[in-house]
C-alpha cells in the first residue's frame, strides 16, 4: 500500500429490530418488520450509501419454545436474503454466516460460488461450527461433538471447499462459438478428496467467482477458533470488553498468521462495538437506561444460560455467577464463556448486573456516548494496535442505525479514518485483500 494511509474497514451485523436484546419491545421498533424484505433492503441501501464494507447475517440452527416466549426470533436464512439483497445493491460485501458442522462442502461451494457471480464479487462466508446441543438435535445427533471435533472437521470442510472452488481455473471457460469448446477441461480438476469426514470427486459445476473465491471470515476466539483464524481466515469477527483485551487478541492472531506464512495485513480484525448515541452522554446514557428497562430476567437468564452452557436458573439474580468449568472442558462456545465469566469477576457483577451488561451485545463492547466520544473510541482501538476496523452491532435499528451511519460516520471521514466513496467493486477490494492463487494451476488434467 506504500505511504497511503491507513483507514478502517466498517462492517454492518444486520439485526432487524437491533442488536439489545428488548429492542423489538422499544417504541421506535415495528415488530412486523422483523423479516420484511423492504425493511431489510432499506438498512442494506443506508449502509452501502455510507460506504461501509459489507453487511453481515448471523445465523443459528435452532430456537425452543422458552426462547420465542420473550425474545423476538428472526430465522431468515442468511445466503437466501443476502441473495436478494444483492440485486438491490451495487457495491456492498454481502457475508453469510454457515456452519461446518451440519452442511456439506459441495453445497457450500456452490451457494457461496453462486452468491459470488450473482453480486459481481460481493460474497463472503462466516464460517462457523456451531455450539448448541439445541442445534445438533435438528440434525440428526443427541449432542453437540466436542470443541476439538468440530474444529478437526471444520479444517477438512474448508479444505475441500476451497479446492471446489480452485477446481475452475481463472481462464477455463472460453465459449468459443467457432470451434464448440465451452470449457478448457485441462484448466478444471477433480479432487478425488478422501478424508475422515468427506468424500469428494469434484468438480464444481460452477466457473471460477469473480474475486477468486468468497472471502473468509471467522468469528471463535478460543485456542481452536484462532489457531482457525490464523490459518484461514481474511477477516475475523471478535468480542473484547477493553482496549487492552483487543490489543493482546489482535497481537496474538497476527503474530499466529505470519507463523503460517501469511501477511499479517491480509488478516482484518474487526472487533463488534455496539453502540448508542445522544446528544448528551447523559441523553445516551438514558436511552440504554430505556433499553434495559424492557429486558426480561427469565429470558435474558436463559440467553446466558444457553451461551454459557450451564443452567443459572437455580442461582439468586442478586448474587455472584457461581464457578464455571475450565475453559477447555466446555463443549460449547469456549471463547465467548471465558470473556463472560473475566467480566463479571474483573467488575464483581451480579448474575442480575451481568444481564443487563451483555443485554446490548450479547459480549460485545457496549458504548452509549456522542457521536464523537463513539468516534473518539472507535479512533482509540485503530490507531493503537487494537483493531483494523469495527463490526457496527447498533443496540436499536430504527433510530439507531442512522444515528451511527449518519453522525459517526461522517466524523471518521472527516478525521480521514474512512472512505467517502467505494475505490473498488469486490469484497475483497473493499478490505485491500488479494485475490488469491487457485492450488491447482499448472496441474494440469487432460481428458
Amino acid at each position: 500500500m506504500g505511504n497511503q494511509k491507513r483507514t478502517l474497514h466498517l462492517n454492518l451485523f444486520v439485526a432487524s429490530m437491533g442488536h439489545h436484546e428488548a429492542a423489538w419491545r422499544h417504541p421506535s421498533s415495528n415488530v412486523e418488520e422483523i423479516i420484511d424484505f423492504s425493511h431489510l433492503q432499506r438498512i442494506a441501501q443506508k449502509a452501502e450509501q455510507a460506504k461501509l464494507d459489507s453487511l453481515f447475517l448471523a445465523d443459528r440452527y435452532a430456537t425452543s419454545r422458552k426462547a420465542v416466549k420473550y425474545g423476538a426470533i428472526s430465522g431468515l436464512e442468511p445466503l437466501t436474503l443476502l441473495s436478494a439483497l444483492a440485486v438491490v445493491t451495487k457495491r456492498i460485501g454481502l457475508i453469510a454466516t454457515v456452519s461446518t458442522s451440519f452442511n456439506e462442502p459441495f453445497n457450500i461451494a456452490r451457494r457461496f460460488a453462486s452468491l459470488d457471480h450473482l453480486s459481481q464479487g460481493r460474497a463472503g462466508w462466516n464460517i462457523i461450527t456451531s455450539g448448541t446441543d439445541g442445534e445438533a438435535q435438528n440434525f440428526n445427533h443427541d449432542r453437540i461433538p466436542d470443541h476439538h471435533v468440530r474444529y478437526e472437521r471444520a479444517h477438512e470442510f474448508l479444505d475441500v471447499t476451497l479446492k471446489l472452488w480452485d477446481s475452475w481455473e481463472a481462464d477455463a471457460l472460453i465459449a468459443d462459438k467457432a470451434t464448440g469448446i465451452y470449457a478448457d477441461n485441462s484448466k478444471v480438476h477433480e479432487l478425488n478428496h478422501r478424508g475422515k469426514h468427506f468424500a469428494v470427486r469434484g468438480p464444481l459445476n460452477l466457473s471460477r467467482s469473480p474475486q477468486g473465491r468468497p472471502l473468509l471470515v471467522q468469528a471463535g476466539s478460543s485456542e481452536d477458533g484462532k489457531a482457525f483464524a490464523a490459518q484461514y481466515a481474511e477477516a475475523i469477527f471478535t468480542a473484547q470488553q477493553s482496549l487492552a483485551d483487543a490489543h493482546a487478541f489482535y497481537a496474538d492472531v497476527k503474530a499466529r498468521a505470519a507463523q503460517h506464512g501469511r501477511s499479517p495485513e491480509q488478516v482484518i480484525i474487526l472487533p463488534g462495538i455496539c453502540p448508542i448515541i445522544g446528544e448528551s452522554e447523559a441523553d445516551a446514557k438514558e436511552k440504554e437506561a430505556q433499553l434495559h428497562e424492557l429486558t426480561h430476567p427469565a429470558y435474558s437468564l436463559l440467553q446466558l444460560s444457553n451461551r454459557i452452557g450451564f443452567d443459572l436458573s437455580g442461582y439468586p439474580l442478586d448474587g455472584p455467577l457461581p464457578e464455571l468449568p475450565a475453559t477447555e472442558k466446555i463443549a460449547g462456545h469456549q471463547s465467548r464463556t471465558k470473556l463472560i465469566r473475566d467480566l463479571a469477576e474483573r467488575e464483581q457483577l451480579t448474575i442480575r448486573q451481568l444481564l443487563l451488561r451483555l443485554a446490548g451485545g450479547r459480549g460485545h463492547r457496549t458504548i452509549a456516548g456522542t457521536a464523537k466520544q463513539v468516534a473518539d473510541e472507535l479512533e482509540a482501538w485503530f490507531t493503537q494496535g487494537a483493531a483494523d476496523g469495527f463490526n457496527i452491532m447498533p443496540q436499536i435499528t430504527n433510530g439507531g442505525l442512522d444515528d451511527f451511519l449518519d453522525q459517526v460516520v461522517p466524523e471518521l471521514q472527516r478525521r480521514g479514518l474512512f472512505r467517502t466513496e467505494y475505490t473498488g467493486k469486490t469484497l475483497r477490494e473493499h478490505y485491500g485483500l488479494e485475490v488469491p492463487a487457485n492450488q491447482f494451476a499448472g496441474s494440469h488434467q487432460y481428458q
